[in-house]
């Protein structure tokens, strides 16, 4: 072949790989972030930091922990099971490209700034990543992947207030993202705003009607609002999607147990321990559930074995 048809094939080739990245880039809007947690992070490691929760607890004792959600990637187990905690929350995983190549090849700078941004963000770096996606939306104001990953990376921050404000501003580009409503939900129950975090939870329900994570979010904010009936109903739900979800039994053995009925919460917190044996606020809640029974020996066996796990 000549040189005049090599440098052809040059062109064409470099054509095609910056479409390629262009494609990437415009069509990753319609995947999913994975959810409220790192892919090395491990089952066995959420259930540990569960114990770690800060729990609400009343004047009944009974104990219901602080785990609402994790942002979504709706496969598998990249998403903590029903936590509201911020390390569940990670940007697309999108190929990790050369910088260096893509300006070479004179790529738009808004999205050299965007993944910039991720590979920051990914290595914890959350001022760093705050920088590249601002700079990203500064290049390109209608970039609604940037407006996401900035979100998250306040939440990171637990700066909530900016992160609503750049996931209204996603909404507003894209009002049919289901997780974005779920992670303004998050942050809005955060900030105290119950009725509103319940609204955009409801929102992210209707788009999709098996986004278990909503869910699982709307169900605590029902249960800490006293609308028990209605934390009963989604965890109804959540149970019948996720059966082996041993937080869920849990939330709804205490629903049903701040509704008097001690026989329904005594066996829904013994298939959360049926679930996960070493589950000591299941235990402890079971246990004054016992005791609401007037079963004192059953009620003392319990919360000794809550505490043993407790000490470990």
């Amino acid at each position: 072949m000549n040189r005049q048809g090599i440098f052809l094939l040059v062109i064409i080739f470099a054509f095609l790989l910056i479409a390629a990245v262009c494609f990437t880039v415009f069509t990753c809007s319609d995947k999913e972030k994975p959810s409220v947690q790192t892919e090395e992070e491990t089952e066995e490691a959420a259930q540990e930091e569960e114990e770690t929760q800060e729990a609400q607890t009343t004047e009944s004792g009974i104990y219901e922990s602080r785990q609402v959600s994790r942002p979504s990637s709706m496969s598998g187990l990249n998403r903590i099971r029903g936590r509201v905690n911020t390390s569940e929350i990670n940007p697309i995983n999108y190929e990790n490209p050369d910088l260096d190549v893509l300006r070479q090849m004179e790529v738009d700078q808004y999205i050299i700034s965007f993944f910039a941004g991720e590979q920051f963000y990914k290595k914890a770096d959350y001022d760093k990543a705050l920088a590249e996606y601002t700079a990203s939306i500064n290049n390109y104001s209608e970039f609604l992947e940037a407006y996401i990953s900035r979100g998250n990376t306040w939440m990171k921050k637990r700066e909530y207030s900016r992160a609503i404000d750049d996931y209204s501003r996603a909404i507003r580009l894209n009002g049919e993202k289901a997780e974005v409503y779920n992670y303004r939900g998050y942050a809005r129950s955060e900030r105290g705003e119950t009725s509103l975090a319940i609204e955009d939870f409801s929102r992210a329900i209707s788009l999709n009607r098996n986004y278990t994570d909503a869910f699982i979010n709307r169900s605590y904010e029902h249960y800490q609002n006293g609308n028990y009936d209605r934390a009963i109903e989604d965890c109804d739900r959540i149970i019948a999607m996720e059966p082996a979800n041993a937080m869920i039994w849990n939330r709804r053995g205490s629903a049903w147990y701040r509704k008097e009925d001690d026989d329904k919460a005594i066996r829904d917190f013994s298939e959360a321990i049926r679930l996960r044996s070493n589950y000591a606020t299941a235990w402890r809640n079971r246990g004054n559930a016992w005791l609401s029974k007037g079963e004192t020996e059953k009620a003392q066996a319990d919360f000794a074995e809550a505490s043993r796990l407790e000490r470990r």
